[in-house]
């Protein structure tokens, strides 16, 4: 096991691009892509990934591993990856990059803790390295944040939240909650307006009052449903976070909703790279309020 030798499960659009400002820094990062798409095959070459036979090779080899993939799929895989380091004796750092609860990350926690090993919580924010403006920020909690450091390469901000585990993951779910959120909430009202024949009128309304809100709603409503099937699960641990601390999650819960609506659309076949840069926003929320379920139904 290299010190300099690092996992990624799985090398997605984030995972890939962590993974290739990692291979650049000088790191060995490895993946396993038995069972993905021929798409994941090339994003992991392109980014600089050396591929093993199977999960059970990436912790023998491994100092740490890092997870990101999408948040139903979490606790998955910390019990797919202890299970792998019992069968294998190997005890690698394990980092939970995932949009998950504190209570997600804890039960993670105690999956890695249960083999041996010792687990890191991890809110990522920001777009993949190399694609936004400001570097990514891994914010890190939990009582050993030694291999965290490896990752403070060009491009990744580290910055260590203390030793308790979930306060990474509650900071990534706050941000994530207003972020997302607000796409979420301007989703449906323009689903609303359109469902009563009103979105003519309150662009109207909104150009003149909230110019910069209107056309904000114009540039980012057509990108949501390729990440709503991703997104509304991550809604879903955000309530489950507010709620732990005694705050309402139904809004959150009804941003899971609109997620979902958009997700049961044709748009959602759309990947970030394929989205129709040329519909718009009204012909977006069209085909939600298409899907929309009319009451009494």
């Amino acid at each position: 096991m290299d010190g300099r030798t690092i996992g990624i499960v799985a090398p997605g659009d984030m995972g890939g691009g962590v993974g290739q400002a990692l291979a650049q820094a000088g790191h060995d990062v490895v993946t396993t892509l038995a069972g993905r798409s021929e798409a994941s095959r090339a994003r992991a070459e392109r980014c600089g990934f050396r591929d093993l036979p199977d999960l059970d090779q990436v912790v023998r080899e491994a100092a740490l591993i890092l997870s990101i993939l999408p948040p139903a799929s979490a606790i998955d895989l910390g019990r797919e990856v202890a299970a792998a380091m019992t069968r294998t004796g190997a005890r690698p750092a394990y980092m939970d990059c995932n949009a998950v609860s504190p209570a997600t990350a804890a039960r993670i926690a105690d999956l890695i803790g249960a083999a041996g090993a010792t687990f890191i919580d991890c809110g990522i924010i920001g777009w993949a390295p190399g694609k936004g403006p400001q570097p990514t920020r891994f914010y890190v909690s939990g009582p050993d944040l030694t291999l965290a450091d490896a990752l403070a390469v060009d491009g990744i901000l580290v910055k260590g939240l203390g030793g308790e585990v979930g306060r990474a993951s509650a900071l990534k779910m706050l941000y994530a909650g207003l972020n997302k959120g607000r796409f979420s909430l301007m989703a449906a009202i323009a689903t609303g307006a359109e469902a009563f024949g009103l979105l003519d009128e309150l662009g109207e309304e909104l150009s003149f009052s909230q110019g910069d809100t209107w056309s904000y709603m114009q540039g980012s409503i057509p990108r949501l449903p390729a990440d709503a099937e991703r997104w509304w699960p991550e809604m879903e641990q955000i309530a489950e976070t507010l709620e732990s601390a005694g705050v309402s999650g139904d809004f959150h819960h009804g941003a899971a909703w609109m997620l979902r609506l958009m997700a049961a659309t044709p748009l959602s076949a759309e990947t970030r790279e394929t989205i129709d840069q040329n519909r718009t926003m009204a012909e977006t929320v069209r085909i939600f309020a298409e899907h929309l379920e009319k009451p009494g139904k």
